[in-house]
């Protein structure tokens, strides 16, 4: 395969390759701050980068401001987890409530390709069940789209990427572009332990090209997809939807950090955003606002657009804004063997089951979780031992011993609860901006699927002979902040990611997730986007 077909037309996109300097492109500026763009878009990342390549592509003027780097993978990424913190959000924010979530690494991105510059490349897709949860479970939300509304876009944004797995049997059951990945040590105890708990697990679904695609080269199982793909084999934003909008005419405007959004306070209409770059204020006109900047920075940017017309904040008439954010439950289970595994040579998640993701009646808590492999390198393994209380001549022991250890992760899915939220600090950044205060408490069902999860990693280690377990309690991902609804009073944006407060304004990132199952997002928050690109699209070609 040398590229994927678009939708709309007969051209092809054909990802970019490591010899493409962003650089040169991101400078030759394509619009000034007094144009009227058609579209001007906050952040970068796996909303964000869809949605301008898609505007880009109808012709449309688009420009996406986003408050990092223009990252080069050539020159800015290496292979080194120490070296790589540059790739996080490390701007000041604030935690709290009951059970506080560590922000940075694992759930928050800088730059242009956003968090899924360093994600794990793992893309399943929702289940059904995902988008009706209340009406079949009677816990969390339903959707105001259902799976199938989603179903093409999934399929597309598979194919661009590209998706490589097995035939995947869960939810809807459908295949992938690209076949799976070979299994490596970390993968085949997986295997091995699956087979004897009599639980399915299969190969994939990972967004890392196997066999080259397009100018991108085939994965070489360094095992740094968590520190950025240095050879460009694993997809995000950076190198497959970015460089095609740059060709189509669209602009990304780096180290540009979006202070705030205006609206006309006659029309009730915004009118484009006020951002800083490189220590100058700027404002930049536009047709239409589209917000991607995620589930901390998105409502954070809302709360602090307050007026005269939103004296509590942008589009928080009904004090939606910034609530019923989630995380997913992330525990991470390892086991050792007498054999070695070296876990740290493949892509983290190579092997995977959702046979535990759906309702059971037979169990006391709702909805569940998915199971992983995930391959924390020396420093996160540290991390992990130095959790269980291990230090001195304990922690060097379990240190030397890396490569004998197997470790999986689940994915529990969370349920969304309005007292999960952020709201601002007194605290001010840098910009001089109240930054973000995120509280967050588990609920009685979220525990009872942490203390599930576990058990059954246990037992998939236990069952391919591991004679220690080490388990490790996380989070990963955020999702929610500016939920979609029917209607106002329960969320923030329409079934097409229009807020229903400002009608030129759309959000289209993971915030506006109703829920979030136990699948990775990125999938999901790219084909939300792309629909509602199309719906933004169709809808300007009427008016």
């Amino acid at each position: 395969m040398t590229g994927v077909r678009d939708r709309n037309e007969s051209a092809w996109l054909l990802p970019a390759g490591p010899g493409l300097n962003h650089r040169l492109r991101e400078d030759m500026r394509a619009f000034n701050d007094g144009d009227e763009v058609d579209a001007v878009i906050v952040g970068c990342g796996a909303g964000g980068a869809t949605m301008l390549q898609r505007l880009a592509r109808a012709g449309w003027s688009a420009v996406a401001l986003d408050a990092g780097p223009f990252w080069d993978p050539e020159t800015d990424w290496v292979s080194d987890e120490a070296g790589s913190h540059h790739l996080y959000w490390t701007e000041p924010r604030v935690i709290g409530g009951d059970d506080p979530v560590p922000l940075g690494s694992n759930n928050s991105g800088r730059g242009v390709g956003g968090s899924m510059v360093h994600y794990a490349g793992y893309t399943p897709r929702f289940h059904p069940s995902d988008f009706r949860m209340h009406s079949q479970d009677g816990v969390g939300a339903d959707w105001p789209i259902d799976y199938t509304d989603l179903k093409p876009y999934y399929a597309d944004i598979e194919g661009e990427l590209p998706v490589s797995g097995e035939d995947w049997p869960w939810g809807d059951p459908h295949s992938y572009p690209q076949r799976p990945h070979p299994v490596s040590g970390n993968g085949d105890m997986f295997l091995r332990g699956a087979l004897a708990c009599g639980i399915t697990a299969k190969v994939g679904p990972v967004a890392i090209s196997n066999g080259r695609f397009g100018n991108r080269p085939h994965c070489i199982y360094r095992g740094f997809c968590l520190q950025g793909c240095k050879v460009n084999a694993k997809a995000s934003p950076l190198i497959t939807h970015v460089p095609d909008a740059l060709a189509r005419g669209g602009e990304v405007r780096a180290d540009s950090m979006v202070t705030g959004i205006e609206v006309d306070e006659r029309t009730g209409r915004a009118t484009g955003v006020r951002y800083n770059r490189r220590g100058r204020e700027h404002f930049q006109r536009a047709r239409m606002v589209i917000v991607a900047g995620y589930s901390i920075e998105t409502p954070r940017l809302l709360l602090n657009s307050a007026s005269h017309r939103f004296p509590d904040g942008l589009c928080n008439d009904f004090d939606q804004v910034g609530r019923y954010l989630m995380v997913q439950g992330a525990p991470q289970t390892a086991g050792r063997f007498d054999a070695e595994v070296r876990m740290f040579k493949a892509p983290p998640p190579e092997v995977s089951t959702e046979q535990f993701y759906e309702t059971d009646p037979a169990k006391p808590y709702k909805r569940g979780f998915s199971v992983q492999t995930v391959s924390p390198l020396p420093i996160t393994w540290a991390e992990h031992v130095a959790a269980q209380g291990h230090w001195g001549d304990g922690l060097r022991q379990y240190m030397s011993d890396y490569v004998h250890w197997s470790c999986l992760g689940a994915l529990c899915d969370f349920l969304p609860q309005p007292h999960n939220r952020v709201i601002l600090s007194e605290e001010k950044d840098r910009f001089g901006l109240p930054i973000a205060h995120f509280n967050y408490s588990q609920c009685d069902n979220d525990k009872a699927l942490m203390r599930a999860a576990q058990s059954v990693m246990e037992d998939i280690l236990h069952g391919a002979g591991a004679d220690e377990v080490i388990t490790i309690d996380r989070y990963a991902h955020l999702v929610g902040g500016a939920r979609m609804a029917s209607g106002e009073q329960d969320g923030v944006v329409d079934a097409n990611c229009r807020s229903f407060a400002v009608p030129n304004l759309y959000i289209t990132d993971g915030s506006v997730l109703p829920t979030q199952g136990s699948a990775n997002p990125a999938l999901t928050i790219m084909a939300v986007a792309a629909r509602a690109a199309d719906r933004l699209i169709q809808g300007s070609a009427h008016d």
